[in-house]
C-alpha cells in the first residue's frame, strides 16, 4: 500500500481542494487627451450571466489555455481587438472569491483610439481616469458571510451540537461611483488592489 501511496504522490502537483471555476481579466489602459484611462465594459442585456453589471474584459479560462492567454483573448474578443493593438504589461495579484472562482487579473494598454466592441456580449463601453481612482477611496461595506440554512444539519453528529460556534467570514464589498456608473463586486476589488499597488499600499 505504501509504494502505492508513495507512486501517487512523489510527484503530484498540489491543487486547491475542491472545485474551482477559474477565469481571467484584463485591466486595460488607454490614453485619451493626453491622460492614462481604465476601459470599463457594460455587459450586453441579452446575456443570461450579469447583465448590464459593469466589469473589466475577461472570461472563463479554457482547457489548456494559461490565464494570460485568456486575458488577452478575451478582451481581443469582446473588444474587436488585434493582437498587435493590445501591449501586455504584466499580471496582478490574483483574487480566490468565496463563491469558488479564482480570478486572474493582468495589465494591458492599447493605442487604439476608438474601440468598438463585441455587440453580442458588450452593451457599450466607457473609461474613467486612472487619476480619479488614485484620488477617490471607494465606499466600503463589510458583508457577512457564513452559515444561514442549517436546515437538515446534522448537528447531533458535531460537539455541542446547535450550540457550536461556526466560524464567519467578511467579504468586502467596495464601491466606486464614477458619473452613472457603478463599480462593484470582483471588478471593484481587482481595482481597489491594483491602486493600492500604485501606491505602495499592498
Amino acid at each position: 500500500m505504501v509504494n502505492e501511496i508513495e507512486k501517487i504522490f512523489k510527484y503530484r502537483k498540489a491543487n486547491p481542494i475542491g472545485k474551482y471555476k477559474n477565469s481571467a481579466v484584463l485591466i486595460l489602459l488607454q490614453e485619451i487627451n493626453g491622460e492614462e484611462h481604465l476601459v470599463f465594459e457594460v455587459r450586453s442585456n441579452k446575456l443570461t450571466h450579469q447583465p448590464g453589471d459593469v466589469c473589466l474584459p475577461g472570461g472563463m479560462i479554457e482547457p489548456g489555455e494559461s490565464p494570460k492567454d485568456t486575458a488577452i483573448r478575451e478582451a481581443m474578443e469582446e473588444l474587436n481587438l488585434n493582437i498587435n493593438e493590445i501591449q501586455y504589461i504584466g499580471e496582478m495579484d490574483y483574487f480566490i472569491s468565496p463563491y469558488g472562482m479564482f480570478m486572474y487579473p493582468f495589465i494591458g494598454r492599447t493605442n487604439k483610439a476608438e474601440i468598438i466592441p463585441s455587440e453580442y456580449e458588450v452593451d457599450h463601453l466607457f473609461t474613467v481616469p486612472l487619476k480619479f481612482f488614485l484620488e477617490h477611496e471607494p465606499l466600503l461595506y463589510n458583508m457577512e458571510i457564513g452559515p444561514t440554512n442549517h436546515e437538515g444539519f446534522p448537528f447531533h453528529l458535531i460537539n455541542r451540537g446547535k450550540d457550536y460556534k461556526f466560524r464567519k467570514g467578511i467579504l468586502r464589498e467596495y464601491f466606486y461611483v464614477y458619473n452613472e456608473y457603478v463599480i462593484w463586486g470582483f471588478t471593484a476589488q481587482i481595482i481597489k488592489s491594483f491602486i493600492d499597488i500604485l501606491k505602495g499600499e499592498d
